[in-house]
């Protein structure tokens, strides 16, 4: 017996977004260690810069008295190549260029600067919504056409339809465009609308839209019968900040339906929030028990379970190559702290953690900041998880990749209805 889905398709309107293996921590700290004092004290006088203005080289050299010498220097630089270089120069661009040379110093490859369409689409993900629509268009032989409306969504609402051919975008002829430029057109502030114009079969037809908050779908569920159990199977797509309420809904479902077993898959997953799998692992495990371990600077901290919340049914997590950060953490904590069979072959290996930091220009940057580990101590990082039972993908699943004949899932349901 299967459980139907009922989450929305996980496609983002018009945009491909990339995934990041990253271990995100959402901003809650109040205070800042010293590295992150410099690096945001550099990025407030850059920008202070350029709103300034009356910045010239007589303020760099006779009003920056209580900054550091290096900074000094630093603003002195920047102010002589605006006044003096032969050629016009982007101010904004330059700024970025210096905060991403000062990424590249770390030599870190999860410590990047990120402009502001990258933050975008890295927010997009993270954050598991955007403000759009709700469609899929894909853009074949320079024609635009709706390939998904999703469930009540503002274009089902409006009455738009698979199928139709994008004509118009508020009076502007889509003919000739770029993807991106219809992205841009289509995109907007949430409860403003537009008006689009499609052709259906032979007709043409104007409707109103509504741009509104599009939540996308990090996870899904069905669930099977083997031996007597009824094991459940949720995957993971990321760890978004809305990830763990759907984890929880998809949960509660399948524990309603009689689940006695579940498989939780985390392959192709690259991370996310800290918060997420943090928020996942406590409906699992009780307060006493340790989900990971943080270092800062040599000092570490045990991070325990939130809730009282615990569960004790068998649980088989499956992991491969792909499977990073968040998705390490909880594959760690569930082997260490639950004692969960772990599926697949090694794991990618990325035990940092990274703080995220946005401008006020739209760009952003992030750092390395902390190490994590597993609750009995050991550090992954460039190592990975190694499972408890390895099982390597054949060349059967590869020819017809459908989960019946996914010899790691499969390996889960014996060993999970063996118990």
């Amino acid at each position: 017996m299967r459980k139907e889905n009922k989450s929305q398709s996980n496609k983002v309107e018009i945009e491909k977004v990339q995934q990041e293996p990253l271990v995100k921590e959402k901003e809650k700290q109040t205070g800042y260690n010293t590295i992150e004092v410099i690096v945001i004290m550099i990025v407030t006088i850059i920008f202070g810069v350029i709103i300034g203005s009356t910045v010239t080289l007589s303020f760099q050299r006779g009003k920056l008295g209580g900054m550091s010498n290096s900074l000094k220097e630093f603003v002195a630089t920047y102010n002589s190549i605006v006044e003096n270089y032969y050629d016009d120069v982007d101010e904004e661009a330059l700024v970025d260029a210096g905060i991403a040379g000062m990424m590249n110093y770390l030599g870190d490859p999860y410590s990047v600067f990120m402009t502001e369409e990258e933050s975008e689409a890295f927010n997009q993900k993270v954050n598991g919504y955007y403000i759009g629509i709700g469609t899929e268009v894909r853009f074949f032989e320079n024609i635009f056409t709706i390939a998904q409306v999703f469930e009540d969504s503002p274009a089902e609402k409006a009455g738009l339809q698979v199928g139709d051919v994008i004509l118009q975008i508020d009076g502007v002829d889509v003919e000739g465009k770029k993807l991106t430029e219809v992205s841009d057109l289509i995109k907007g502030d949430e409860n403003t609308s537009f008006i689009i114009k499609v052709l259906r079969g032979e007709e043409e037809k104007k409707f109103t839209v509504i741009r509104s908050k599009i939540d996308l779908a990090s996870v899904t569920s069905e669930i099977y019968e083997m031996n007597n159990h009824k094991v459940g199977y949720i995957k993971i797509d990321i760890f978004a900040s809305n990830t763990q309420e759907q984890f929880k809904k998809e949960l509660q479902a399948l524990e309603k339906e009689g689940m006695d077993r579940l498989i939780i898959d985390v392959r192709d997953n690259s991370g996310g929030y800290l918060t997420t799998v943090s928020d996942i692992l406590s409906l699992f495990l009780n307060k006493s028990k340790i989900m990971y371990q943080l270092e800062t600077k040599g000092v570490k901290e045990p991070v325990h379970a939130l809730t009282k919340e615990s569960r004790s049914y068998p649980v088989a997590v499956l992991i491969n190559h792909s499977s990073a950060s968040a998705s390490e953490i909880l594959a760690s904590a569930m082997m260490e702290s639950y004692g969960a069979e772990v599926i697949g072959v090694n794991s990618y290996g990325k035990g940092t953690v990274q703080k995220a930091v946005e401008l006020g220009s739209g760009a952003s940057f992030k750092f390395t900041f902390q190490k994590w580990l597993t609750p009995n101590g050991n550090w992954i990082n460039e190592v990975g998880i190694t499972p408890t039972i390895e099982v390597q993908l054949n060349d059967e699943y590869y020819h017809d990749p459908v989960i019946e004949k996914d010899p790691q899932f499969n390996k889960a349901l014996e060993v999970l209805t063996e118990k």
